[in-house]
């Protein structure tokens, strides 16, 4: 059976962004033929914490999905980072799954302990959160996304499609 794995991104925020590159990189994950899984997407979604939260939620309780991959851009970064922790005020939560086995064979991935204060972090922390409170088991990871270039698209899209296709192995 396919697993059930749902996958965000934002808009964009700033009037010289042309586009936001964890959902141009969604853009290029949908266009497969995955005949392992079975990909939901929820893209575009509003750089609003409490917006962009409870659209996931509500597509959680509807979809019930087996994986929960959040993506988000980070313009300064230049490869695909795997954040380990979300926080909000001294409240610390970290995703269940295994970050040091989900990146092992990727060429280019790094797992962050800084989600970066802003909706991401915001957005990362109340899906944590909200499986806590609601008991659900549901393996969640947030991954930022650099800009994307002609020059690394390839080695990205190869290091995220590895480490959609681990999670869903665990």
């Amino acid at each position: 059976m396919k697993k059930r794995i749902l996958l965000t991104s934002f808009d964009i925020w700033l009037p010289h962004q042309q586009s936001n590159s964890s959902d141009d990189l969604l853009i290029e994950v949908g266009k497969l033929n995955s005949l392992a899984h079975d990909f939901t997407f929820l893209r575009q979604l509003p750089v609003d914490v409490q917006l962009a939260s409870s659209q996931v939620q509500t597509k959680i309780d509807e979809l019930k999905p087996n994986y929960i991959i959040c993506c988000g851009m980070a313009e300064s970064r230049k490869q695909l980072s795997v954040e380990k922790i979300a926080s909000y005020a001294e409240d610390i939560l970290q995703t269940t799954v295994d970050l040091e086995q989900l990146v092992a064979e990727a060429t280019a991935i790094e797992i962050s302990h800084d989600c970066g204060k802003f909706v991401c972090e915001g957005l990362y922390y109340s899906v944590l959160d909200y499986l806590r409170q609601h008991q659900l088991a549901v393996p969640c990871i947030f991954v930022h996304v650099p800009i994307l270039t002609e020059e690394n698209f390839g080695g990205i899209f190869a290091d995220f499609l590895l480490i959609v296709d681990k999670l869903a192995l665990l």
